[in-house]
This record gives C-alpha cells, structure tokens and sequence, in this order.
C-alpha cells in the first residue's frame, strides 16, 4: 500500500467511503454499477474545480486586497517609526494589548460563530434564527463593549502605571476604548459577510477603503503635530466608515425576512452560544500566543523594545498572507465538504493549496531572511537592532505556511475540541516561555519563544488532523518544488551581493523579491505540473487577463 505521504487523502476517501479493489460502493456498502463508479469517478474534477475555482476567485481578491494593504502598510510604519518613534509606537502595542484581551471577552465569540451560522441559517432558509443572531448579537455586542469601554477607564490607568511602567499611556485610553468599540463591531459585521460568502467585497471595504483612509488622516493629523493621538483618531474615524459600509452591504444581502428586528425575541439561538463557547477558549488561547511577547517585554523591558518589536512583528505578520487570504474563503468549504462527507476532495483541496501555499510563501521568505537587517534599518536607527526578530520569527511563519489550513479544518469539521486542547497547552507554554526567555534576553527572547509555539502549535495541529480525519497535505509532487526553491534562493543571494555597492536598500530589497518570484516560478513550470497544478494556474492566468481586460 501506497504510504500516506504520497497519498494522503486518497486513502483517506477510499476508507470514508467504503471503496475496495473490487469497486465502488454506495453510502450502505453495497456495490454500485460500473456506469454509476463512472459517473462519479467524472464528476469528481468537476467538484474539484467548482471549488478550486471559488476558492481561487474569492481568495485572489482577499490576497490582492491584503498585498495592497502590505505594501502600503510597510510604507506607512516606515513613515510613523520615523514620525513617532519607537516609544510611541510601544505605547500604541501596549495599548491594543489591554483592549485586545478585553476583546476577547466582550466579544463572547459571535463573530466567529457568525461565519458558520449565517451560512447555516440562509442555506437552511431559517430566516427566524438569521434575524435573532443578527439584530440581538448586533445589540449584545454593543452593550458588552460599552461596559467595557468602562472597565478600560477604571482599570487601565492601573495597568498603564503599574504593570507596564508607562504612565504616558493613561491619557490615550479614552481613545483605545473606541477602538474597540468599533472595532468589536466591524469585526461581527464582517464576519456576517463572510458567513453570506461575500469575503471579496469585504475585503474591499476592509482593505482598499480603511487602510487609506486611516492613513490619509493619520498623515494630515501627525502633520499638524497630533502624533500617537493623531493615529489613534485616524484609525476610530476610519473605523466608522468602515461600519457604515458593512452596515449598508449587509442590509441589501440579508433577505427580506430577516432585516426587521423582533423585539420579542431577544435571545439568540443556544447552538450559536454553544459554538461561541468553544470560540471564546480559542481566542483566549490565541490571545496568550498572541500577546504574551508582548506583555511581558512591556512587563520587563519598557515602551522602547516594545515598538520595535512590534515593528518587525508586524512584519513577519505579512509572511502568510497567502494562507490567511486562503483561509478566509477556504473555512466555510471546509465545512461544507466535510458535511457531504466528500473527503477525497477535501483531500485533493488540502494537499493542492498547501503546496503551492508553502512554496509561493518561500520566495518572501527567503528575502526577508537574507535582507533582514536591511529591511530593519529602513525604519530608522533605532529599529535596525530588530532584525534578528525578523528571522526568528519568518522560520516559524514558514512552518505555519508548510502545514496548511489545520486549524481551519479541525475547526470546521466539528474538532475544535482538539484544536482548544492543543491551543491551551502551547498558551500555557508561550507564557513559560516569555517569563523565562524575555528576563534574559529582551527582544531576542520574545522572538524565540513566539517561534518555538508557532512551531509547536501548527505540528500538532497537523497531527490532529491526521488522527482525527487522517489527512495529509504531503505527497511527491512537492518534491519538484525544490528545484525553484534553490534557485529562488541562489537569486536572492547573488543579488545580495550586488546590493553590497549600492546605497539604495529598498531598491535591491524590492528587485531581490521580483527575481525571488520570477525564478521561482519558471522553474516551477520547467519542472512541470499535475492536473490540479494547472488547475490552479489556469485559474490564476484567467483573473490576471480579466484584470487587465483581456
């Protein structure tokens, strides 16, 4: 028998379904006709490529809206680290600590859970159950994040002196608090719109509206000598336009029979509680993983190795942004083929995205590994010191991208009990982690435990996945991915080389990550692709003509 690394979920569909040698079998084991195998051995790539084809349409503009907002936002932290500085910036990261925990809590999971039970309740047309989740979690929302908006007045200035020895941060906090308040509710609304399967035009709203606007107010504010509390406005006035916008997309997509409140009924479903239940232990547990860095250097070290930690934090974040664009449209496919029990495609779907997932992260990798102190010094003197978080904390990310969506698969095929339980403990080991290694080493220590959970976190997630559904993203045709990796890698260093004579750093930056690419992907087609390969090109081809009107 083929191992599982070559075939993965291949075996996997055979053993759901009931197949043997002999032949196909119906969902009662007993053996179908010839003609019916063959009707459905056909209609197998069909499915594959209906899905693949949503997954690449919806994702593509969540990936263009996010590579938007990564260029842009690398230009932009450039321009606040020299307009702010590091102190400034560290104070802004120890401020979206206190209401990201607070976050979690007044959130009470609906946003999550908004993804699934939308989708649930308009596929099932329960239009009763639409209407509760959307107006009574609307107001449940409001009047949590009120109360805590409070609770950030009363508590954080305690916080702010005492915990994080910056006193300078109490007189933000009015403004953090509003930051949450809308942010708690743009987060539900754009949840709703994913659950509708309208992730593009969310993305459109969320990515190519707020982000200029938040910076085109920032500048003029930061201009006219606002500083950290001109950035802080931008964002709460790019924050409401955001609202208003999800508000307005959402009442023309929610169907008649469920736009009208019903003021009888002001409870939501007790499956949506239950699930929300579970949604709450995961953000506290992604909170602590999060976080925790963070915490703790503000803890021990002060506002100074906090911005720049948080800068190059902010930039390893950019890393996955082709798993995250994936992610977001892939989540409710996951559970719709699970629920049909198809897990040959769930299979051939994992195994096809987190290929090309992983090797068209490794190219950004590569750059900013090679470039990292480069990279560092672009934000100023000051921040240059950061680059070794930069490659700490890229090796992890790269183990995350290697794994696939694990997370979203457990999640989504009703495991999130073993996702919560891998979740608490690398929490519990983040946290040990940061109070050992941060005291010793700062910046450096931080970055390595951030590192070693992601490590931990996304391994045994993947061996969740594989005991629970017994699914693997590995098979031989990644192998001819190695090739273009090297020469993707070879590239980088020559150019490195080169940048060595020149005074430019962001010109050679930017020239090293176009011929990472381009490399990388010549090779990839030199060396050939499978059917479901130049599926995915294909589609990938096809949005790059239409963009360009061809």
């Amino acid at each position: 028998m083929p191992s599982e690394l070559q075939t993965g979920a291949t075996e996997t569909g055979a053993a759901e379904t009931g197949a043997t040698e002999i032949g196909p079998t119906d969902s009662l084991g007993a053996a179908t006709p010839p003609e019916a195998g063959a009707a459905t051995a056909s209609a197998a790539p069909l499915s594959f490529q209906s899905e693949m084809g949503r997954i690449s349409r919806q994702s593509g503009i969540v990936f263009a809206g996010t590579i938007f907002t990564a260029i842009c936002g690398y230009v932009f932290k450039v321009y606040l680290a020299h307009a702010l500085g590091a102190e400034a910036l560290g104070l802004y990261a120890l401020g979206m600590t206190i209401i990201g925990f607070l976050g979690i809590i007044n959130g009470l999971g609906l946003p999550d859970s908004a993804v699934r039970f939308v989708a649930l309740y308009t596929a099932s047309k329960r239009f009763e159950a639409l209407r509760s989740l959307l107006w009574n979690g609307s107001w449940i929302l409001l009047a949590s994040n009120l109360i805590f908006a409070v609770i950030v007045l009363k508590a954080g200035p305690w916080i702010a002196t005492r915990f994080y020895h910056s006193p300078q941060l109490v007189r933000y906090l009015p403004l953090f608090a509003l930051i949450m308040i809308t942010g708690a509710l743009s987060t539900f609304f754009g949840k709703v719109l994913a659950g509708y399967k309208e992730v593009g035009r969310r993305t459109v709203i969320t990515r190519f509206v707020a982000s200029p606007v938040t910076m085109a107010v920032t500048i003029v504010l930061v201009i006219l000598g606002g500083g950290l509390w001109g950035y802080l406005v931008a964002q709460i006035v790019s924050a409401v336009v955001v609202l208003a916008l999800l508000v307005s997309l959402l009442w023309r997509l929610t169907p008649i029979a469920a736009r009208a409140p019903d003021v009888t009924k002001l409870s939501i479903e007790p499956e949506v509680w239950s699930f929300s239940a579970a949604m709450f232990g995961v953000g506290m547990m992604e909170f602590l993983m999060g976080q925790t860095d963070r915490v703790a250097l503000g803890y021990y070290r002060g506002a100074h190795d906090v911005g720049i930690y948080a800068v190059a934090a902010a930039l390893v974040a950019y890393e996955p942004i082709i798993l995250q664009s994936v992610n977001q449209i892939f989540a409710p496919v996951i559970a719709d083929i699970h629920t049909r029990g198809d897990h040959l495609l769930l299979g051939r779907l994992f195994q096809t995205l987190t290929k090309w997932m992983l090797g068209l992260t490794f190219p950004l990798a590569i750059v900013m590994m090679v470039y990292a102190r480069p990279i560092m010094a672009i934000f100023g003197h000051d921040f240059e010191a950061g680059w070794p978080i930069l490659v700490i904390g890229t090796c992890g990310q790269l183990v995350n991208c290697g794994v696939g969506s694990v997370g979203c698969i457990l999640l989504m095929s009703g495991n999130q009990r073993r996702l919560i339980r891998v979740q608490a403990y690398m929490a519990a080991t983040m946290v040990v982690l940061s109070v050992w290694l941060v005291p010793l080493w700062g910046v450096l220590g931080a970055a390595v435990a951030a590192a070693i959970t992601n490590v931990g976190l996304n391994v045994w997630n993947l061996s969740e996945v594989r005991a629970a559904l017994k699914l693997s993203p590995y098979n031989r045709s990644y192998l001819k991915l190695l090739p273009s990796l090297a020469i993707a890698l070879l590239t980088t260093l020559l150019v490195s080389k080169v940048a060595a004579f020149m005074k430019a750093d962001w010109v050679m930056i930017f020239i090293a990550l176009v011929l990472a690419y381009g490399t990388f992907s010549g090779m990839a087609f030199v060396m050939g692709l499978d059917a479901d390969d130049r599926l995915i090109a294909n589609a990938v081809w096809t949005r790059v003509r239409g963009a360009f009107g061809q």
